[in-house]
């Protein structure tokens, strides 16, 4: 079994994991807070920790794999196995949120956040982020997040604890490096990315400036847009699509 900490309350468990795993912290270290004070997301974004929810940080060596394709890997394999478990069908908001997509505006379940750092024991270090909404209920969250969080106890009836999801979650993080570590491993991932794509032939924006149709995910992991000076891959930037 992975080395685990477990605390009642931490700022944030990646910032945790990240100095870890600088220190030499163990292949597959997770660490897990109920309830973050100062919960990290991408963009130097705070993430929502209210208690209800899983936050979780596992320390991976990184695969060879293309950097951009990790985020993507491990959200397509908490996506598949929530079906698997619970039945439910996610999407890909690229490049690190799962949704809920169904009447409505999308709802967000839970988002990724991947750091490489340089580690003394592992060379070049992943620390996987994680938050899930497990059963934070909507109250818990500021007026304009509210409207648009989800949690697994509104879809799954009996709620599934916490700890059963820490365990499904983590251990697709760790089948999701192996998976990109393997041979025709990113193939696999970019297919089952591009399949759970949110806002394929919708119109985005990145940043605010770039404008286009979101067509698909490239073999890097980037977002290929249809913009009116042609087609322009994306690597980072904040992505917003325009609502159906």
């Amino acid at each position: 079994m992975p080395a685990r900490e477990s605390h009642t309350e931490l700022p944030s468990t990646q910032t945790e994991a990240v100095r870890r795993a600088r220190a030499g912290a163990p292949d597959g270290l997770r660490i897990v807070a109920e309830h973050q004070t100062a919960g990290r997301g991408r963009l130097d974004h705070t993430w929502a920790s209210p208690p209800g929810g899983l936050y979780l940080s596992v320390v991976r060596r990184a695969p060879r794999a293309e950097p951009g394709l990790l985020s993507l890997a491990v959200g397509a394999g908490v996506a598949r196995a929530f079906a698997d478990r619970y039945s439910i069908d996610l999407e890909l908001k690229w490049p690190n949120d799962l949704l809920v997509v169904r009447t409505g505006r999308p709802r967000k379940l839970g988002g990724i956040l991947v750091d490489l750092v340089d580690s003394p024991n592992l060379g070049r270090a992943a620390v996987v982020g994680i938050g899930v909404n497990v059963a934070a209920p909507p109250p818990s969250f500021d007026p304009g997040l509210k409207e648009r969080v989800v949690a697994l106890a509104e879809l799954v009836a009996p709620a599934p604890a916490v700890a059963e999801v820490e365990t499904i979650v983590g251990d697709a993080v760790d089948a999701a490096v192996a998976r990109l570590d393997r041979p025709g491993g990113a193939e696999e991932v970019v297919a089952a990315c591009r399949q759970r794509l949110f806002g394929r032939g919708r119109s985005a924006t990145v940043d605010g400036f770039l404008h286009g149709v979101i067509t698909t995910v490239g073999a890097d992991g980037g977002l290929w847009l249809t913009t009116p000076s042609g087609p322009v891959a994306v690597h980072a930037g904040e992505l917003v699509v325009e609502e159906a």
